[in-house]
């Protein structure tokens, strides 16, 4: 695996208490809570050290993490999830449908691939660990609906598509959203009202883009992708623009 996927890493400040942990794939996000910090989504495997040394940067210890969420169970998002688990007392959390591939006991299904993603699926799989992730147990399944403790509630929103057990984390109060692989950012839109698209290598493309719509609806400051660019300021524009580009007929 090229060492660039893995070791070239920032540390962006978004909002208060917010921080990207920029990867060149699988970005990881921090919050921080009075009482700990949250991480979402732990990266390719050996991400560990590098998000213990952004949290260390920070001010903070590896041990102040109390809890893990993953957005999904593949290898670039919950791959340091054992890493990170071996800290301390932290509760991992991931949708109950994703636990058995977090947990090691089933294989990722295969994305039903368009005709052009597959150069860039075979691209990106060329650069992965040839290696599954070290398995970890999942201390708290989710489900659609579900709260989960960090600034004061936020929401678990079921994204299928991606995987079967994807899920956004929604925090009201704030109006971050954690969008997983639901969406991405695109770093090439020639056009900066639209600067947001729909995740590839979905299982289902169908369920995927109805998951994309469900999140574009929500009012949100902050949109934090899986890859790609967060948008920090007034993110439900560039949504809703993207969702309606989207539902509009092709010729």
């Amino acid at each position: 695996m090229p060492a660039t996927y893995r070791d070239a890493m920032d540390v962006v400040e978004l909002v208060p208490d917010l921080y990207f942990l920029r990867f060149p794939v699988g970005h990881v996000y921090l919050w921080r809570d009075p009482d700990g910090l949250t991480v979402i989504d732990a990266g390719l495997p050996g991400s560990g050290p590098h998000i213990a040394g952004a949290i260390r940067e920070l001010g903070w210890h590896p041990r102040d993490v109390r809890q893990l969420v993953l957005t999904h169970g593949h290898v670039d998002h919950a791959g340091a999830a054992a890493e990170i688990a071996a800290w301390g007392e932290v509760t991992v959390l991931a949708h109950q449908a994703d636990v058995p591939l977090v947990e090691g006991r089933a294989a990722a299904l295969p994305p039903d691939l368009a005709d052009w993603e597959q150069a860039l699926y075979d691209q990106v799989q060329a650069g992965l660990p040839a290696t599954d992730p070290a398995p970890v147990r999942i201390d708290r399944p989710l489900a659609d609906g579900d709260v989960v403790d960090i600034a004061d509630g936020a929401l678990t929103i079921a994204t299928p598509g991606h995987t079967a057990g994807s899920i956004a984390l929604y925090l009201p109060g704030p109006r971050v959203l954690f969008a997983g692989d639901i969406m991405a950012r695109d770093p090439q839109s020639a056009d900066p009202r639209t600067p947001v698209f729909p995740g590839v290598f979905n299982v289902d493309r169908a369920e995927a883009l109805a998951s994309f719509a469900r999140l574009a609806a929500l009012d949100v400051e902050t949109a934090c992708f899986g890859h790609g660019e967060p948008l920090a300021g007034d993110a439900a524009t560039f949504l809703r623009a993207a969702a309606e580009r989207l539902s509009r007929p092709t010729l």
